[in-house]
């Protein structure tokens, strides 16, 4: 489609009376929604519905044949009995320049009219609904996956008008749909001419001229999207030379596609489709000029090939994976000695396990469904987005503090809560359960353990009961040891017996949890700065004399300890109340971005820069709050071996700091099929990014590197 006839199309759309119509979808760069031409639904007749994407400034999305990189969009029909759906009947795309590549695809508007034919014994209801699943690539500097579930419901009538709102729309552009071009009065031919195609075209009698040509291929492998089309006039005919594809498939016998004109067109139609032998021979065209590709962002290799089974084998191996990963240490400690504590019945630890097991299942389901609701508002999120939030980590990091202090003796919880709330807890041993499988998700959630990355980046392109499933069977890997344990208490036999050794193990795992303190204090002062850490640390040393104050006054101390317990409360809710409001602060320009050691701050733009000059680039996505990001960088990036091998390699050394949100790095990970970190990826000059594995070794990288 060509630039004036986009900004018609809009035009047209802005302008078009309001109708009724299903409610849009908003994803991250689109609104979808299902149009009709028709006020209602004739049966026995040929009724048009249309796919309308409305994208963001500066987004495209792909035609049929996206050109040197992308993906056409794709609709999966799910219609009543009696009706059926034909294809998408594409409108003429427009060229996308992206450095030395060309795309083909739309902009601003994209409108994919569809034809659903009725079956003559179709008898519907008084209103028929019509569903679909449209996916989409859009891009920018990035690609980005997309789609939604879309419905439009339209009432069952023997004849119907032209939609207020939309059926203007889609006349019109059914009405620039390409016909054949020998339709038109034109004939067509085409010879090979070794690295080049020569399409002939005879116009009728008396013609106008049409202006400038362009051939849009229908297949690719066939003609370079990037190479340069040459328009010359022998006599009657326009002569338009085209460039052979330097990658060519066989079986090139057929010259079809879509050819565009600009000035009157072909007697009127700005766009004919030819469809004609191909006589002589051809070889593949040379390989153009600068052709190492930009970073293929808009292909995601390590999921390319994934389907839903091999999803959900994947996430529930990672989520057994999980429990051996540092941040899930304390809990997985906590739930260790509370085996060993417990020598109850079997039906009494069946029903824990069950407990447990929910905990852990519900609460992945909740950040599952938290993450969707998000990303359909439109941030950009992935695999850990919780911890980028300064409020989380503030109070997550009080969480392990207070558990620290109630396994160091400094108080008990028991002497905190009220006797009946003690009580009540005691006798629901089942809760107590399932709170401890909530809590070792939130622990977990900052980790990514090996074959998680690719469920979870498949899992939030899919619709949303397969990411639902895909987040049900990490839940299930992640309990399934806990659950073992409980259900076959044979196995306990191996765990050390009660005795006075449990009060000092229980102290000893005090230290886990303030490691993690000073861990999420790390992270605190990574997102925002140092003052936010101090005032972290004045919190938790009132909140620790609070605890300490009120259990003295437990063990006998006067109403002052009370006093100065509230009080001191009172001061950490005061310091509390600034860190909340980091929540929406922007990342301090001094510590968003920490390059040392010869790093570089990553843009996608900066990839694509050092890869079209020939150098190879090695991006670390990591953050601050991901345990597996940093023991990566000190076991295998940070060791000199890894960094000599990269000089001698000549590769760019790009860091992507996720540690706050950054919708830039959200949507390059989408683009590489992942949604958290860690990822490593070795983009190779005139190759396929490489994807190395989350729990990165030397040999890992050495081998990665061998590969350029």
């Amino acid at each position: 489609m060509t630039s004036r006839a986009t900004l018609i199309l809009a035009a047209a759309l802005a302008l078009a009376p309001a109708g009724a119509a299903a409610a849009p979808v908003r994803t991250g760069h689109v609104e979808a929604e299902l149009i009709a031409q028709k006020t209602a639904f004739i049966p026995g007749a040929d009724n048009v519905v249309a796919l309308r994407l409305t994208l963001d400034k500066g987004w495209h999305t792909y035609w049929r044949n996206p050109g040197d990189s992308g993906l056409p969009t794709t609709l999966e029909w799910k219609l009543p009995a009696g009706v059926s759906a034909g294809p998408i009947e594409w409108l003429p795309p427009q060229l996308l320049p992206a450095g030395p590549l060309t795309n083909y695809g739309y902009e601003d508007v994209a409108l994919h009219p569809v034809t659903l034919r009725t079956a003559p014994a179709f008898s519907g209801a008084q209103v028929v609904t019509l569903a679909a699943r449209a996916d989409w690539l859009v891009c920018r500097e990035t690609c980005i996956p997309e789609g939604a579930d879309l419905t439009l419901s339209l009432p069952v009538a023997p004849d119907a008008v032209d939609d207020p709102r939309d059926g203007a729309l889609i006349t019109a552009a059914l009405a620039t749909l390409p016909g054949p071009l020998d339709r038109r009065g034109w004939k067509a031919d085409a010879r090979g001419d070794g690295q080049h195609v020569v399409v002939a075209l005879t116009p009728p009698g008396g013609a106008a001229d049409p202006g400038a040509l362009r051939f849009f291929p229908d297949d690719d492998g066939r003609i370079e999207p990037s190479g340069a089309q040459k328009l010359a006039r022998s006599g009657e005919r326009y002569l338009l030379t085209l460039p052979v594809a330097y990658q060519l498939d066989k079986g090139f016998v057929r010259v079809k596609g879509l050819v565009t004109a600009g000035g009157s067109g072909f007697a009127g139609a700005r766009a004919a489709t030819i469809d004609v032998p191909l006589t002589g021979a051809v070889v593949a065209g040379p390989k153009p000029l600068d052709a190492a590709p930009a970073p293929r962002l808009d292909v995601a290799p390590a999921s390319g090939g994934m389907t839903l089974a091999l999803a959900a084998l994947f996430a529930f191996v990672g989520g057994m994976i999980l429990n051996l990963m540092p941040c899930v240490f304390p809990v997985l400690s906590l739930k260790v000695l509370g085996f060993a504590q417990r020598q109850d019945n079997r039906a009494t630890m069946r029903r824990e396990a069950y407990a447990f097991t929910a905990g852990v299942i519900a609460t992945f389901v909740l950040l599952a469904a938290l993450l969707l609701a998000l990303r359909a508002a439109g941030l950009q999120l992935g695999w850990g987005f919780q911890l980028q939030s300064p409020l989380v980590v503030s109070a997550l990091a009080t969480l392990f503090f207070v558990l620290g202090l109630n396994l160091a003796g400094v108080f008990e919880f028991g002497q905190v809560v009220p006797a009946s709330m003690r009580g009540w807890t005691s006798d629901n041993r089942t809760l107590d359960a399932f709170g401890s499988g909530v809590l070792a998700v939130v622990v977990a959630s900052p980790c990514t353990a090996p074959f998680m990355g690719a469920a979870l980046g498949f899992a939030l392109s899919q619709s949303t009961w397969a990411t639902l499933a895909i987040f049900v069977m990490l839940g299930a890997g992640m309990a399934l040891p806990y659950a073992l344990l409980a259900l076959f208490p044979a196995w306990q036999r191996r765990l050390p017996r009660p005795g006075a050794w449990m009060l000092r193990f229980k102290q000893v795992l005090a230290f886990p949890m303030f490691a993690t303190v000073a861990w999420l204090s790390w992270v605190l002062g990574a997102q925002v700065d140092n003052d936010a850490v101090l005032r972290l640390m004045l919190m938790l040393l009132l909140l620790a004399f609070a605890l300490w104050a009120w259990h003295a006054r437990r063990l006998g101390g006067g109403r002052g300890y009370v006093v100065a317990a509230i009080a001191a409360v009172a001061a950490v809710l005061a310091l509390a109340q600034p860190l909340a409001t980091l929540e929406s602060a922007p990342p301090d320009a001094s510590t968003a971005r920490r390059n040392t050691d010869g790093w570089q701050a990553f843009a996608p733009a900066t990839v694509d820069a050092i890869t079209m000059s020939g150098r190879p680039v090695f991006v670390d996505f990591t953050a601050a709050w991901c345990v597996t990001c940093q023991v990566n960088k000190r076991t295998t990036l940070g060791r000199p071996p890894v960094r000599d091998a990269f000089a001698r390699a000549n590769v760019a050394l790009l860091r992507a700091d996720w540690t706050r949100r950054d919708p830039q790095i959200t949507a390059a990970l989408a683009a590489l099929g992942r949604n958290g970190v860690p990822v490593y990826v070795l983009y190779r000059p005139g190759k396929e990014p490489l994807l190395l594995p989350e729990i990165l070794t030397q040999q890992a990288v050495f081998d990665a590197l061998a590969t350029l």
